[in-house]
Formats: structure tokens, C-alpha cells, sequence
């Protein structure tokens, strides 16, 4: 194995939720997320040269890691967020949050994070209070001056096209707008947040799945994380090497 900051390895960060509440003592985010394998396995799903041309850098050896389960908890993922990218033992070329969603059978990867507006208390009963932080700590708020939307800098629609080709023809794999204001949106926000202050590319992305924690849906969760991990590596070494 090579060492995690050679130039011919990609790292990719995977992050999924813990518990939530009673109703959902599995949560699929993190099942999906702690079954990923250490390296990208070769693509076995659909021939990929049918979506990359000839002259497309071929995909290094891309390593994942795996972070969690992150309690459903604002100031537990608060706290987390920045370690996550601040760890000067080991360098990220993307992370990935991984969630859980409604029970309807749709996979959305998120296009933009927001910073306001959760209202729903955590796991732990607690609400975020920002709006009260916000007006008691004014400059010192820790999201002073961030804009109230997001984005992330990573193509998504190339993304996603790319992960469509390369996934299951009967799933409904979708862009999405919006995050929900809960905890996968804060850890989404977050995330871009602390890249946003400072001034580093926001190659980040959230990923999210339903409530179902079968085995079958957690297989196909599974394959899809390694589809849409495969698809933001090719297509950021495509964009690289334009």
C-alpha cells in the first residue's frame, strides 16, 4: 500500500450518522458507510469506458476512510467537522457525508449546504440555538459573515451523470436542492463552512439514502457509495487534467 500522501493515490473521507432516536436504532447511513472497502474496488457495474474517453487520465488507486457513526447530535458534529479537515496527519482530496432520508426509495447527492433554519431538536433533544449565539456572540459568531447558502465546488452534474451510468438502471438517483435543515444539511453546511473561511476548494458532498436498513437496501446502498466515490474522483481528475 501506498503511502497516503503520494501523488499517485486519492484519499476519499466517508462519513454516515449513528442511531436516531428509537424508530431507528440502525442507521443506514452508517451500515453503508463501515461495510466501504479500504481501496476502491476496479468497476465492475458497467463498462466504464462507455462514459470516459480515450483521453481521460486513467483513475489512481483511490483509498477510502472511514468516519463514525457521528452521533445525530449539532454540537457532536460541530466539534467533529473540523478535525475532520484539519488533521495534518493525512491529506483529503474529498469527503463525503453520507444520511438518512424518508422512507421513499430515491438517492439525492446535495448540491448546496444551508446555514440557517434548524428549528428540530437532535438526538440528545437539544436544539442547534444559533439565532441566540448568533446575536449574543455578534463578529465572534463562529459563522459570521458565511453566507446563508453553500455550494459545493465539485461538479455535480457531471457527477451525477456519471454516477447514473455507471449504477443500476431501475434506481431513481436525483440532484438535490435541499438538504433538509437537519443534521445532514449541518453537517453538509459545516463542512462547507469551514472551507469556505479558509479559502480552501469545498470538495465535499452529501449523499442521501433511505430510512431502510435491510440487507438488500443495504447493499445497494453500498454499491451506490462506491459508484458515486468512483464518479467524484473521475470526474475531478477529468477537470484537473482540462
Amino acid at each position: 500500500m501506498g503511502s497516503l500522501d503520494t501523488k499517485d493515490e486519492l484519499t476519499v473521507l466517508v462519513t454516515g450518522f449513528g442511531p436516531f432516536k428509537e424508530q431507528y436504532p440502525v442507521n443506514p447511513a452508517w451500515e453503508i458507510t463501515s461495510s466501504l472497502p479500504d481501496y476502491l474496488p476496479p468497476n465492475r457495474a458497467k463498462d466504464p469506458a462507455s462514459s470516459r474517453s480515450s483521453d481521460a487520465p486513467p483513475l489512481p488507486a483511490v483509498r477510502i476512510l472511514k468516519h463514525g457513526p457521528v452521533r445525530v447530535n449539532y454540537e457532536v458534529v460541530r466539534d467533529t467537522v473540523p478535525k475532520l479537515w484539519d488533521n495534518t496527519e493525512r491529506k483529503l482530496d474529498y469527503v463525503i457525508h453520507i444520511g438518512m432520508a424518508g422512507p421513499q426509495h430515491v438517492y439525492a447527492i446535495e448540491r448546496r449546504g444551508h446555514r440557517d433554519g434548524y428549528d428540530k431538536k437532535d438526538v440528545d433533544g437539544e436544539l442547534l440555538g444559533d439565532e441566540q449565539r448568533r446575536k449574543r456572540e455578534g463578529d465572534k459568531w463562529i459563522w459570521n459573515d458565511v453566507p446563508a447558502e453553500l455550494l459545493t465546488d465539485l461538479d455535480i452534474d457531471s457527477i451525477h451523470q456519471k454516477w447514473v451510468e455507471y449504477s443500476p438502471d431501475n434506481l431513481r438517483l436525483k440532484v438535490s436542492e435541499d438538504a433538509g435543515r437537519y443534521l445532514c444539511d449541518f453537517i453538509y453546511f459545516s463542512s462547507l463552512a469551514h472551507l469556505y473561511k479558509q479559502e480552501r476548494p469545498r470538495k465535499v458532498i452529501f449523499f442521501h439514502v433511505p430510512l431502510h436498513s435491510d440487507q438488500d437496501s443495504l447493499v445497494r446502498g453500498k454499491e451506490l457509495a462506491i459508484q458515486l466515490i468512483r464518479s467524484v474522483c473521475e470526474v475531478g481528475l477529468e477537470k484537473s487534467a482540462s
